[in-house]
């Protein structure tokens, strides 16, 4: 394997690793609403498990309050049903041709529940990382025992030195983001 490939290998898998890491944080509550909570909630709708965001249109009038207005009237128990089903905490009520979610307030107790789920989104990133950074190394090895290669044992070092700098930015990036997260949900 080309030396420079298994560089950018690496922190392409570790730049995946944040991004799914952004992902997931963006669905985990804090004190106010937000469309992110619920978009990716699944809703049986036409005979296949579908994103609500691909059913209605969300927005937040309020600071503790959804509101999803389906762009076929026909898919509102549906769309209930999935937001029920997901288990957020979240209780739907239908108002006309749209629903109302309002979101309550976090308890001290739901606070550090969903600050330990953040804590934990935050280490798998870093398992992540860490595979990644453990791969690249196997392909350093590999690289430098193939002869053919002319990859130096100077060279491999100095290639393992940069894969581990690589694992620290990243793992701050990741250490930053559950911090961040953590005072999001926090904040009463």
């Amino acid at each position: 394997m080309d030396v420079d490939l298994i560089l950018l290998e690496c922190e392409d898998h570790m730049t995946k690793a944040v991004d799914y890491l952004k992902h997931e944080l963006r669905g985990i509550r804090t004190g106010r609403a937000s469309t992110a909570m619920i978009e990716h909630v699944k809703v049986e709708a036409y005979g296949s498990p579908t994103d609500l965001k691909n059913l209605a249109s969300l927005s937040v009038p309020e600071p503790t309050q959804i509101l999803v207005k389906p762009f076929d009237p026909s898919t509102m128990t549906d769309i209930i049903k999935g937001i029920e089903r997901a288990d957020l905490g979240l209780n739907p009520r239908p108002e006309g041709k749209q629903i109302r979610v309002p979101v309550p307030p976090l308890s001290g107790e739901r606070r550090r529940q969903l600050a330990g789920q953040v804590k934990s989104m935050g280490e798998a990133a870093k398992v992540a990382i860490r595979n990644a950074r453990r791969d690249a190394n196997k392909h350093v090895d590999q690289a430098e025992k193939d002869k053919a290669s002319g990859l130096s044992e100077d060279a491999a070092k100095d290639m393992k030195n940069e894969i581990q700098e690589l694992t620290k930015k990243y793992e701050s990036t990741v250490d930053s983001l559950v911090e961040q997260k953590s005072r999001e949900i926090s904040e009463v």
